[in-house]
């Protein structure tokens, strides 16, 4: 195909995800497309276009400041057995007085990044090392980071390093006037469908809070399951039930054993689930590669996947059909976006996915998935679980969508006099 039909193509992906949908299964494998647009082409390229923004137009970076906050915890979820979400903001203000802001949204009981160790980190570590450096080397910037920590299996904190990423992101934009998706010469999706977690520990608590999901509008839903195979069944047959026509994405968190994942990964798909989001250990590659073979439902990486020299090699070795993006887990954005190329390019599955993120992390998975059409609802539940903001126009759902934010930047303005109050630091 030539450049310029590229240009004029269209997408012929089926839309259908409810269970029972032969066409709509097609799509979760990624099969069944037969057009293709520019942003396939590109992708097929293996391109990722650089920021637009000239280093010589960019003063160097004097000071980076940060910030842990805890946002209020509203409801049950698993991974916040506090009534509390923690959080660090990071700013990076440049000579000129030029400023970005970024998140880490460390969580303890999903990854080993805490509050304190992100906050550590940043302020003794990967803040100063970028003291003089242009802002408007991203990828230079990713050089230092992982140079002052270095990576063990994979890149080293990773969920710290993705707040000083997303704040020389919106630091980019800034400079040049544009969105993200402007300065990656993408036009980006105005909304975001939303997946709502149902996160439960009785049967009789899943209608009332599918009820309460659906009065804000969500019509697609995603389970937290594994290690009980059992209850896991019976709360995928209920949501199904309740809603025949949503797409449904199940996720263990690496939460069974691999004879318990091939035993129930074919029971899943029978109740009505239409992708297995990280059923094993992320190191547990026997499992994955068996599971992959059995071809039961698409398997989902998340956890393990943190660079993209994790994917390509998880890719070779057949472990996986997609993965579910976080820019929180890759290191922020520069990587993520180099993640979702890959997956374009090897027509794997892209879902959206997220560490409940508030505020900051959120408008940058917004921007991301936007960006790059997700076609699938994004399991971004921060909006669902947390209460409270430090933007000075707080994030709302509205008909259970986000929308894309649009500003230079990330898009969004940080209050930072609540910031500042709220710091325990």
């Amino acid at each position: 195909m030539r450049a310029e039909e590229a240009e004029n193509a269209e997408e012929e992906c089926p839309q259908e995800w409810g269970h029972g949908s032969l066409k709509g299964y097609a799509t979760v494998w990624g099969v069944g497309c037969r057009g293709m647009t520019r942003r396939m082409f590109v992708g097929a390229l293996g391109v990722v276009p650089a920021l637009a923004v000239p280093a010589k137009d960019a003063a160097p970076i004097r000071r980076v400041e940060v910030f842990p906050v805890n946002y209020p915890v509203t409801a049950y979820f698993k991974f916040l057995p506090k009534p509390e979400r923690p959080a660090v903001f990071v700013k990076v203000t440049c000579e000129d007085g030029s400023f970005g802001w970024g998140q880490s949204v460390p969580l303890p009981t999903w990854s080993y990044e805490t509050l304190e160790s992100a906050t550590s980190a940043l302020r003794s570590y990967l803040g100063p090392a970028l003291i003089g450096q242009s802002p408007a080397d991203i990828e230079g910037a990713h050089r230092i980071l992982n140079k002052t920590i270095a990576g063990s299996f994979s890149t080293g904190m990773p969920i710290a390093k993705a707040g000083l990423d997303l704040a020389l992101h919106d630091l980019a934009g800034k400079l040049a006037g544009k969105s993200l998706p402007e300065l990656w010469g993408r036009t980006p999706l105005e909304r975001i469908p939303l997946s709502w977690t149902v996160n439960v520990k009785a049967i009789e608590e899943i209608e009332p809070l599918m009820a309460e999901g659906r009065k804000r509008g969500y019509r697609h839903f995603n389970i937290k399951v594994a290690p009980d195979p059992k209850f896991d069944l019976a709360v995928a047959k209920e949501v199904r039930r309740l809603a025949p026509d949503c797409f449904l994405w199940a996720d263990g968190n690496g939460g069974y054993d691999t004879d318990t994942a091939l035993t129930v990964a074919p029971k899943l798909r029978e109740a009505g689930v239409n992708v297995l989001e990280q059923p094993v250990a992320p190191n547990n590659l026997s499992g994955l590669a068996a599971l992959k073979k059995q071809g039961a439902l698409p398997i989902i990486l998340d956890e393990g996947v943190v660079s993209v020299m994790d994917l390509e090699e998880f890719h070779k070795l057949k472990l996986l059909d997609g993965v579910a993006m976080k820019p929180a887990r890759t290191a922020g954005l520069f990587d993520a976006r180099r993640q979702v190329a890959y997956l374009e390019r090897h027509k794997l599955m892209f879902l959206g996915s997220g560490l409940t993120d508030p505020d900051v992390s959120l408008a940058a998975s917004l921007l991301l998935f936007g960006a790059y059409g997700l076609k699938y609802p994004a399991a971004l539940n921060g909006p669902q679980f947390l209460a409270g903001s430090f933007l000075k126009r707080p994030f709302q759902v509205e008909g259970g969508a986000l929308g894309v934010p649009t500003g230079a930047g990330l898009g969004v303005e940080v209050d930072e006099g609540k910031v500042r109050n709220a710091s325990r630091g």
